[in-house]
């Protein structure tokens, strides 16, 4: 409907203009700006709420003098992702030989030279032809990128983030063309966030396609070794198993840091003094921990499924295979330290959640002790309070009266007390001994 609307609005617009010009009236030029401004208002919502596939669609269905008048109204920052959807002759006739360009920040390609990964810039369409690359990275590429860098090597690129929605048994398989599909997710660890990133791997042709939408350590620490170490990679295959080899070192890393936030953790609950304040600190401390030891286990464990997968492909050499057994033993390592720390981090909850029971019953032994002192006060002032005392008291001043009861209440409250200290020391000693 948005299609035949916008089509419906250009006619409208060139039929007013048409009227308008061919009647003279003082106020013709006031009428067309009005006119304009509504239309071309209702133009923009419209442009704005579809995809630029759909928009691509509407310019090739109109005359040409139509489409450059739809052109002029689409945002700037949408026209590169409309212009990769139309063919190249509507492209020249609406921005002549202008091309819509790929961004550093969202695809680079890495040629092999001299045993070294260099990395090549492309910047438009032209760039690609004659390239030799066993790596291209996509970050943040958008459909229409995806969709003309695809169409160059003869294979669809999707989206990480609707890939993860695919069935776990579809995340790791070979097409019709025997390429190799897998869809892994790669550990983000930062401060206070920690996520596993789906990204997207296929095996083309001897080149190696990575799609991901974020940024991470693993790919960047590849990169720098690639790039200065001669012969750290051989080909596309070496390139995704040293990727998988990295992030398995940085889960390894990430569990470092685990380690030693627990060991500090640890020293807490175990002083002397710890407020219920601080064990919550500690509470949410280890909540964190956890969590991110729970992504580290499963993390491990998706990389280990994708490079079990690799192995009954049957397409690696044996180097590869040997070091996809050195990465396999090194997960198995892995995996018996996430069952170390979630043991060691159920430990620190139940010992803190036992401090903060201690301290509670603290609180309640202080109130027993304070209901104990007052007890016989209260039943002395009680009495004191009663006809009888005035009758046990007749003939006494009643200040001294009242002072003695008062000065026998403090003595016997004191007595209390003592008696109480002295017997829960007498049982504390009787239980140490």
């Amino acid at each position: 409907m948005s299609r035949e609307r916008m089509i419906e609005l250009l006619k409208k617009q060139r039929l007013v203009e048409e009227l308008v010009h061919s009647q003279n009236q003082p106020r013709q030029a006031l009428v067309e700006t009005i006119v304009q401004r509504q239309h071309l208002g209702e133009l923009h919502n419209l442009l704005g709420q579809l995809p630029a596939d759909e928009i691509a669609a509407v310019l090739e269905s109109l005359p040409a003098e139509d489409a450059e008048r739809l052109w002029t109204q689409v945002a700037p920052e949408r026209q590169a992702d409309i212009l990769w959807e139309v063919s190249d002759r509507l492209g020249e006739r609406l921005v002549g030989a202008q091309e819509p360009g790929f961004s550093d920040s969202q695809m680079n390609a890495y040629e092999l030279v001299e045993g070294r990964l260099r990395q090549v810039s492309i910047q438009r369409r032209q760039d690609l032809v004659g390239l030799g690359a066993i790596w291209i990275d996509l970050l943040n590429a958008t459909k229409a990128e995806r969709a003309c860098l695809g169409k160059h090597y003869g294979l669809a690129l999707p989206d990480p983030g609707e890939a993860t929605d695919l069935e776990v048994s579809s995340r790791f398989q070979v097409d019709e063309a025997q390429d190799i599909h897998l869809h892994s997710n790669f550990l983000l660890d930062r401060e206070g966030d920690a996520r596993s990133v789906p990204v997207i791997f296929i095996l083309h042709r001897g080149i190696l396609f990575s799609v991901r939408n974020e940024e991470l350590p693993v790919f960047r620490l590849l990169r720098r070794r690639a790039s200065t170490q001669p012969g750290y990679v051989a080909d596309a295959k070496d390139l995704l198993l040293d990727l998988y080899a990295t992030d398995v070192e940085y889960s390894a890393d990430s569990l470092e840091d685990i380690y030693a936030t627990l060991g500090k953790v640890g020293r807490q609950v175990l002083s002397k003094n710890l407020s219920d304040n601080e064990a919550a600190t500690i509470l949410a401390d280890i909540a964190e921990e956890e969590d991110l030891n729970g992504r580290i286990r499963g993390n491990i464990l998706d990389t280990q499924r994708a490079l079990s997968f690799l192995m009954r492909c049957k397409v690696l050499l044996p180097p590869q295979l040997d070091e996809i057994r050195q990465i396999l033993r090194d997960i198995d390592s892995l995996n018996s330290h996430t069952a170390f720390l979630f043991d060691k981090i159920n430990f620190l909850m139940d010992a803190t959640i036992g401090v903060i029971n201690i301290n509670q019953n603290k609180r309640l032994s202080k109130m027993t002790v304070f209901g104990v002192v007052f007890m016989p006060l209260n039943i002395l002032a009680g009495i004191g309070g009663m006809s009888e005392f005035s009758m046990m008291t007749q003939g006494i001043p009643w200040p001294l009266a009242y002072g003695g009861v008062v000065v026998a209440m403090g003595l016997l409250g004191w007595l209390t007390y003592v008696g109480v200290r002295y017997f829960e020391n007498r049982k504390g000693d009787v239980a140490a001994a």
